[in-house]
């Protein structure tokens, strides 16, 4: 709030030494709409509002010439401002942008070519102010949120191997296994979210002076997320197989009571993925699934489970290591 209002200030009396004969409400507007969350995103709007108020300018004065002065040239304008937008394929806040300019140079300054240039020279100026006070006043970084989302998710997703090896290490209702399935399900929403805080990074640290500290940080999340996501996915398959093929004998297979030991052993050189990192977590405390589980011989009656899992349990560990990166 305190940076848009020192924006607008600035953006109005600049604006003024420049065209002191008029009030500076484009310019003041433009520094409003450009005061975003990151400087990415103000560049963007930037750009959009000085094309909306050169399109806008252009659509007040060529209907102004067509139409001539009458009281519908509003309508006519708004309406073919909005057309504009939709064949250029312009996004409805940029199409608005086109409108709302354009009923501004009609009602403020008529049909008059050099108000028009005046305006957009503004609106130039107030855009500029917007995303240099953007930049310059506290940029925003939006790095820690991602670190906190994938140390939540790779938890969760630990957790969910966790209650799967609960669920073939002793026998469990219907109730417990499908609460498992839903916890395992939710995985994909956190990644999702996870996604958007990404994007969300990548975007507070374009144009940011205060960027190239945070950088590295981030590309660590990053790798580590892109490890994550086949996870997330074989732990889904893994709790989807357990709900839709469980019988409660499964327990007593000599198979599954040493598959279980590996998932848990999964589970924590999962965690450990966020905890230390390299050397230093080796160091602190070694990895527990050292050595690949097989079996000779699965169960005849529950091989489709068991080897789903194997298969499963393959691939989240190669991903742990980094072997199938």
């Amino acid at each position: 709030m305190i940076k848009t209002l020192v924006a607008m200030v600035l953006a109005w009396f600049t604006c003024l030494l420049v065209f002191p004969e008029q009030l500076p409400i484009f310019g003041a507007i433009a520094a409003l709409l450009v005061v975003q969350d990151n400087v990415d995103q103000s560049l963007s709007k930037g750009i959009e509002r000085v094309v909306g108020v050169l399109l806008g300018v252009t659509v007040a004065l060529l209907t102004g010439e067509l139409l001539g002065q009458h009281s519908w040239l509003f309508i006519a304008a708004l309406v073919a401002g909005l057309a504009l937008g939709w064949v250029l394929r312009m996004t409805p806040s940029a199409a608005n942008q086109i409108v709302v300019s354009a009923l501004l140079m009609i009602a403020l300054g008529g049909l008059d070519l050099h108000y028009g240039v005046e305006r957009l020279v503004e609106t130039l100026i107030g855009a500029l102010i917007g995303v240099a006070i953007n930049a310059l006043v506290a940029a925003p970084v939006r790095t820690l949120p991602v670190h906190e989302a994938i140390v939540s998710l790779t938890a969760d997703a630990a957790g969910s191997l966790r209650r799967i090896a609960d669920a073939l290490d002793e026998p469990r209702d219907d109730d417990w296994l499908e609460q498992m399935h839903i916890d395992a399900r939710a995985l994909q929403s956190e990644r999702t979210r996870v996604h958007g805080l990404l994007r969300q990074a990548r975007e507070s640290l374009r144009l940011n002076p205060r960027s190239r500290r945070y950088r590295r940080g981030l590309a660590e999340d990053d790798a580590l997320f892109q490890r994550l996501q086949p996870i997330v996915t074989q732990i889904g398959g893994m709790s989807r197989a357990v709900y839709d093929l469980y019988e409660p004998d499964l327990v007593t297979d000599p198979s599954v009571v040493g598959l279980v030991e590996e998932m848990r052993r999964a589970a924590h050189d999962l965690e450990r993925l966020v905890s230390l990192s390299g050397d230093e977590a080796d160091a602190v405390e070694p990895p527990a699934l050292t050595q690949p589980y097989t079996i000779p011989q699965a169960h005849p009656d529950h091989w489709v489970l068991i080897g789903s899992l194997m298969e499963d349990l393959r691939r989240v560990r190669g991903r742990i290591t980094g072997e199938l990166d």
